[in-house]
């Protein structure tokens, strides 16, 4: 069976995560947090990892034993084992070197196979490690990265449901960290289809005042488009270009702003990772630069399990014993 909207199968078909108004201070703006941490997963690569093998599965590119392979620091490939498990289809994930732990253990939980690349080559060595691995076994490519099907997910889950759960149906921006690109750019297709044109910000990350970004931004979906901070280099999504989005504002958040966000957040009860505090401080600078009745949209991207051994919890842990 499938479900109606995206004719996934309907194993891998998620429910829709609920979007509600977040305030952290009686002096700050209501921002609407769609809460993708509730992903089955925990994160909202669960919908990238669903639509994109879900798709393959009903055209017949995928049968049960085949073996998918994705270069991921952890989010996408935790999505892809889960769904495969699901799907009777082998995963591995190729990662670089110095993960958190958390993550490696709940890619082997659920059934996948864990191959680390060197660390000083990055997402860069994993990707190269990867494809040669798929060319010599004949396995299934997500290829998050450009695979127009990552934005596809978006635009018809993530920005569809904004739409029918925020009140009044309106949306006047949306902010997006950029990692892969497809979140950014699905929810833009889903906006225009729904009659929309939203103003779009980017949320950056940016070494503080150390100098030193925090590990929990070192990863494929925690990245940014500055050399300032380590993971994905520059110009790696194939989906967002930022010659082809200049409408598109930029707000740099510094390392400490977002680890300082994600844990007042955890404090309100929303248990998150650091790359939703980006988001939502992000967020709220753009609150600031628009009318005080605007309905500005963010995303609560993962959740916080799979960083208890880095920056946001190690640096936090004479404040919670």
């Amino acid at each position: 069976m499938q479900s109606a909207e995206s004719g996934v199968p309907d194993q891998v078909a998620l429910s829709e995560t609920p979007l509600f108004p977040v305030r952290l201070g009686s002096d700050q703006p209501v921002i609407w947090c769609k809460a993708e941490y509730l992903h089955p997963s925990g994160s909202t690569k669960d919908r990238i990892a669903a639509h994109i093998l879900g798709t393959a599965w009903r055209k017949g590119v995928l049968k049960p034993g085949d073996e998918v392979v994705e270069a991921s620091s952890g989010s996408t490939s935790i999505a892809m084992s889960m769904v495969c498990a699901r799907l009777g289809l082998r995963f591995r994930a190729f990662m670089p070197e110095g993960v958190s732990r958390e993550r490696s253990l709940m890619i082997r939980a659920y059934g996948g196979a864990v191959q680390l690349t060197p660390r000083e080559q990055g997402i860069v060595g994993s990707l190269q490690a990867c494809r040669a691995w798929a060319k010599a076994n004949g396995s299934f490519e997500p290829r998050q990265f450009e695979n127009m099907e990552n934005a596809q997910a978006h635009r018809l889950g993530t920005a569809a449901e904004i739409v029918r759960q925020v009140p009044g149906g309106v949306v006047h921006a949306y902010v997006s960290g950029i990692g892969t690109g497809g979140t950014l750019v699905g929810m833009r297709l889903g906006f225009e289809d729904a009659g929309q044109h939203p103003k779009a910000f980017a949320a950056r990350p940016i070494a503080g005042s150390s100098g030193v970004c925090c590990d929990c931004f070192v990863g494929a979906e925690q990245c940014n488009f500055s050399a300032a901070i380590p993971g994905v280099l520059d110009g790696m999504s194939h989906l967002y270009r930022p010659q082809d989005f200049r409408d598109v504002e930029v707000i740099e958040i510094s390392d400490e702003v977002a680890m300082h966000t994600s844990r007042s957040l955890i404090r309100e009860g929303h248990p998150v990772g650091p790359s939703s505090g980006l988001n939502y401080a992000a967020a709220l600078q753009a609150a600031e630069r628009l009318p005080a009745d605007a309905v500005v949209v963010t995303v609560l991207c993962d959740r916080m399990e799979r960083y208890f051994s880095t920056d946001l919890f190690t640096k936090w842990s004479e404040a919670i014993g």
